[in-house]
């Protein structure tokens, strides 16, 4: 652990939806950065403008909104090291490809897309780098007249970075350990393009992370592969004693099969990878969201942050400050975590539990209110509190409760040839007369009233309770009778009770 406040960021890309993945390297920068009392810092890596998607930065920024997940400095927040869109950092950028140039540590190459494409297809496997370099149109084989020529005369170029062969790159990662790749394996990647006059994202990330003192870098998995070539740009642009330490987050699998979790997966077996909806600018194409599905964002996050990681107790539902507690980098997996997204379900249905049903009973009256019922707060609390443990999502609130609400009109068939005994009527009418004569309909009440009377005259409670069942709901569903007639109240389990009863006969 460095000595410096641990400060950390999330840096995305605005090309689109932000993906499930990227939402959990965001909560884990964040738990880190809490748990340090560091700060964690929103930057949008926007370097490529051929990739950029309209609305792409709102979505990302409301997603974090909606997740609880706060920055302390970043875009819409403002801070001390900004701008931090790197579209706005131009002239930084430049600063330091000029200082790589000029310590020799980068260099000009001038290869038109047709003349790498031909290399490419004479060379198997051809990458830029120390054997093919001088092969090549760059400054390191043309004369300094006809680089400047070049230069002058606007002819598009780009810089690379110039990797010395044969030194073993060393990455010291929380999570991997000490991490060896030989320089002899890298290319030469292109840090700036003159053609947008923006840096790539290899030279961007480096400077920003120095620039906004960075001091841990928590990413995924598939950036391990550049961090030898980071490490080199940060030595070559004399920065190796501030260099952040690096943690390489497991991969995000496919629930079945082998490989890394896509958009497909979620599309084929119909479970989000976005965390909101989003609406392609391009196609019109509506990809699923978290939110709109009736997800908590407690649920997402509690589910996010045990995939790769764990506390190495038994413990799974945690609030966000037991997460951030809790929260050891050392304790994430090398290896991929499969997104299990059933498992997210029950954390969702676990939170519905969990939650006081006044938190609920807005969000259920939302949904009553658009099928056209109009009901007091305190029966859709009710409600919620004799139904909430039968659903994992307050949308699957409604069928299985619309019949405390609206009477049934018809009584499900199979439900009647199961349930409605030739004596059903006549036993019907016995217990309206009874329930018609209490003047206490309380549960309890009503309870103590009708069980006596079924022992009393023998009767079989099952059937009892089955008959009665289908004239107050219309069919096998609901919690306890006595909570479903107590609900309804004397005059309405009546007029349901005389309604079945002259329908089934």
């Amino acid at each position: 652990m460095t000595d410096r406040k641990v400060r950390v960021r999330f840096a995305p890309s605005p090309t689109g939806p932000l993906h499930i993945g990227g939402v959990r390297t965001a909560l884990y920068n964040y738990l880190f950065a809490r748990h340090h009392g560091g700060q964690l810092v929103l930057r949008i890596e926007d370097t490529d403008s051929s990739r950029f998607v309209p609305g792409a930065e709102d979505y990302i920024v409301e997603s974090f909104r909606w997740l609880n997940i706060a920055f302390d400095e970043g875009v819409g927040i403002g801070g001390d090291h900004g701008p931090y869109r790197q579209s706005e950092r131009r002239d930084i950028y430049k600063t330091y490809v000029r200082q790589l140039l000029d310590a020799g540590r980068a260099y000009y190459a001038f290869d038109t897309p047709e003349e790498l494409a031909r290399k490419r297809e004479e060379t198997p496997n051809f990458q830029y780098d120390a054997t093919t370099r001088s092969q090549m149109r760059n400054s390191l084989t043309l004369p300094a007249e006809e680089v400047k020529r070049l230069i002058d005369s606007s002819t598009q170029y780009v810089v690379r970075f110039k990797i010395e062969p044969n030194e073993d790159v060393h990455v010291n990662d929380i999570i991997r350990g000490d991490v060896k790749i030989n320089s002899s394996i890298l290319d030469d990647k292109v840090l700036y393009k003159s053609a947008d006059q923006l840096p790539t994202y290899h030279l961007a990330n480096i400077v920003d992370d120095h620039l906004m003192e960075i001091t841990h870098v928590i990413r995924g998995e598939e950036w391990l592969p550049s961090a030898p070539l980071h490490v080199l740009l940060y030595r070559a642009l004399g920065w190796g004693d501030t260099m952040p330490q690096f943690a390489h987050l497991p991969l995000l699998l496919k629930p079945d099969g082998k490989g890394k979790l896509s958009k497909r997966d979620g599309d084929r077996l119909g479970f989000p990878v976005f965390p909101l909806e989003w609406h392609d600018p391009k196609s019109g194409e509506v990809s699923s969201g978290y939110r709109e599905q009736g997800y908590f964002p407690e649920a997402v996050v509690n589910f996010l942050a045990l995939l790769g990681w764990n506390p190495g107790t038994e413990q799974e539902l945690f609030t966000l400050d037991e997460l951030v507690q809790q929260f050891d980098l050392g304790k994430c997996s090398k290896a991929g975590a499969k997104f299990d997204y059933v498992k997210g379900t029950w954390f969702n249905h676990e939170y519905i539990l969990m939650k006081d049903n006044s938190e609920i009973a807005p969000e259920f009256d939302r949904i009553l209110k658009a099928n056209g019922i109009d009901a007091p707060m305190e029966r859709v609390e009710k409600v919620v509190s004799l139904m909430k443990n039968r659903v994992n999502f307050v949308h699957e609130l409604w069928p299985l409760c619309r019949f405390f609400f609206v009477a049934p009109e018809t009584y499900d068939e199979k439900t009647v040839k199961k349930r409605w005994k030739e004596d059903s009527a006549q036993t019907m009418q016995a217990l309206r007369d009874l329930l018609a004569g209490l003047d206490d309909f309380s549960l309890e009440n009503q309870e103590a009233a009708v069980m006596k009377w079924i022992e009393d005259n023998q009767l079989h409670t099952g059937n009892v309770m089955n008959a009665f069942r289908l004239t107050l709901v219309g069919e096998g569903i609901g919690p306890h009778m006595f909570d479903i007639s107590a609900f309804l109240g004397k005059e309405e389990t009546l007029r349901r009770m005389n309604r079945a009863i002259e329908k089934l006969k």
